[in-house]
């Protein structure tokens, strides 16, 4: 069975800016394949050129057998997609919108109807189908381009940052549709994310993408397994002083401090709980609690780029060379 999607060697670049760099992938028809990595990454990009919104500086991809440059239209009629920024029209009711997409995409009129049936039920806006989309949530805005993007029964979604904005319990919704639309159609999804627990329970294989170069690419429980080691979460009074302290006690290489936690990576973590209590125990340190769990893709994300996928958000500093920076500062 061919791949239902493959690059080589496919490269952007803007005003000399390399944005994706040589990616070579393959995506498997039926899988969840997930694009990861922090703004800037690259991954709207390659889906943008994926989608041939974007041509290639160089190398080259197809989508379901056609190529993105020189089969652009048959590659559009492969595809659906949801895009990171609203993109719907607010002027228009939900069930018009659905009619509107599938005139489009060419979807024939003796089955518009049920289609769109289909689609409402299953995303749950049958009662509020009638109404404007400027009087839907943002939520509700996200399940209906949802159902849009699959009413011409793509062989591929794009799903560009899908539940950006939204509330856990409507990600976890959309999620619900995302599946549901998956298994009825037979799709292949292409997910970009930030959301790391998002990426590890819904995708089958992970890329991780940063400064548009791919630096890995698993199974999420294979990627996991190169990390080798625990995490020691840490929680103290003076994060700085602990994180210098436990670095000299004990040679930790793999530590960060995140928000108000020392995180260390270590191997057999659990033996060590105690000797870092101890540690404390005769400096001017009150730890609040340690606790001990399995490396996560945060963890990964870590160990591959020396930086955490929220780097960009302010709100995470790493090891001793990030608290000496910020003392020049």
């Amino acid at each position: 069975m061919r791949p239902i999607i493959e690059t080589n060697q496919l490269t952007k670049k803007f005003n000399g800016l390399i944005a994706v760099d040589k990616l070579d992938i393959t995506v498997e028809p039926g899988e969840n394949f997930g694009l990861l990595g922090p703004n800037g990454a690259g991954k709207t990009t390659t889906i943008n050129m994926l989608c041939t919104i974007l041509k290639p500086t160089s190398g080259t991809a197809k989508v379901n057998g056609y190529d993105v440059v020189k089969e652009a239209n048959k590659v559009r009629k492969s595809i659906g997609l949801v895009f990171q920024d609203p993109s719907i029209d607010d002027r228009l009711t939900g069930r018009e919108n659905l009619y509107m997409h599938a005139n489009l995409y060419g979807v024939p009129a003796s089955e518009q109807k049920e289609r769109i049936e289909n689609i409402l039920k299953l995303v749950e806006l049958e009662d509020r189908a009638n109404d404007l989309m400027r009087t839907y949530s943002s939520g509700m805005r996200r399940r209906l381009e949802l159902g849009r993007g699959l009413i011409h029964y793509p062989k591929v979604l794009f799903l560009d940052e899908p539940t950006v904005g939204l509330d856990p319990q409507t990600r976890a919704h959309m999620w619900k549709y995302i599946e549901e639309l998956k298994e009825a159609h037979d799709i292949t999804v292409v997910l970009t994310t930030h959301y790391m627990e998002e990426a590890e329970r819904l995708c089958n294989r992970i890329a991780i993408m940063d400064y548009g170069k791919i630096i890995a690419l698993d199974k999420p429980s294979k990627l996991k397994e190169t990390l080798e080691g625990d995490v020691i979460l840490v929680k103290a009074n003076n994060l700085e002083e602990l994180a210098k302290l436990l670095t000299a006690e004990f040679g930790f290489k793999k530590i960060r401090i995140v928000d108000d936690t020392v995180e260390i990576t270590v191997k057999q973590g659990k033996s060590l709980l105690p000797r870092i209590v101890e540690a404390t125990a005769t400096q001017n340190i009150f730890v609040e609690s340690i606790l001990l769990r399995e490396p996560n893709l945060e963890d990964v994300f870590l160990h591959y780029t020396g930086r955490g996928i929220r780097a960009d958000s302010g709100k995470e500093r790493y090891g001793l060379g990030a608290m000496k920076r910020r003392r020049i500062k």
